[in-house]
């Protein structure tokens, strides 16, 4: 339990806590089945493990907001949760967006791109942080995160229905995954900026 009779938090394992954790455990295996799915060469060799790294992807993207919303809900936000959160929203995006680089289905200048965006806004947030003043998302970045997990996902739904043989609905698939993957490399850029403008009282004071 993580509260005493008293209702008062007693452990930073909480169910949302719990949850997170549990989305970073299961982060590796995902990766591991996706790697397994193809041959040096990049093709596909085991369907099973390609199917299976699509259904682990969704239901890990799922549980994205899962675990804030339980946390709020409950009352049990704890600042390991806020520490952890973070660390798995971005393992889940990077771990994929790392194997579609090495499978050649994303430019290196995306991945860049959206790594250096993440890097600018957690650091304008420790500034702002410092300086007593919190940071909160915003509809641009919330949109850019929902973009970039449903291209992500879109890339894996192809890749699993290339293993069941259905080529014609892949390729169609593909091109949806690929054009939603610019647009959010445009809302990275877009939002990023957005974040270092609105926070250009607290960078830029002397």
């Amino acid at each position: 339990m993580a509260r005493n009779e008293q209702g008062e938090l007693t452990s930073i394992w909480t169910p949302a806590n719990v949850i997170t954790s549990v989305r970073i455990c299961f982060i590796p295996v995902f990766m591991l089945l996706a790697v397994l799915s193809r041959d040096a060469m990049g093709a596909l060799t085991h369907p099973a493990f390609a199917i299976g790294a699509c259904v682990l992807y969704i239901l890990l993207s799922l549980t994205d907001k899962l675990d804030g919303s339980l946390a709020r809900k409950r009352n049990e936000i704890t600042d390991f949760g806020k520490f952890l959160d973070p660390i798995a929203d971005k393992l889940l995006v990077f771990s994929a967006l790392l194997l579609l680089l090495d499978q050649g289905y994303v430019n290196v200048w995306v991945v860049f791109i959206i790594l250096l965006r993440e890097f600018l806004v957690s650091a304008l947030r420790m500034v702002a942080s410092a300086a007593g003043e919190v940071i909160a998302a915003d509809s641009l970045g919330k949109a850019k995160t929902a973009v970039t997990m449903v291209s992500l996902c879109g890339f894996y739904v192809a890749f699993a229905l290339e293993a069941l043989g259905m080529g014609d609905l892949t390729v169609w698939i593909l091109g949806i995954s690929q054009a939603l993957m610019v647009a959010a490399v445009v809302l990275t850029v877009v939002s990023g900026i957005q974040y270092i403008w609105n926070a250009r009282d607290i960078v830029f004071r002397v």
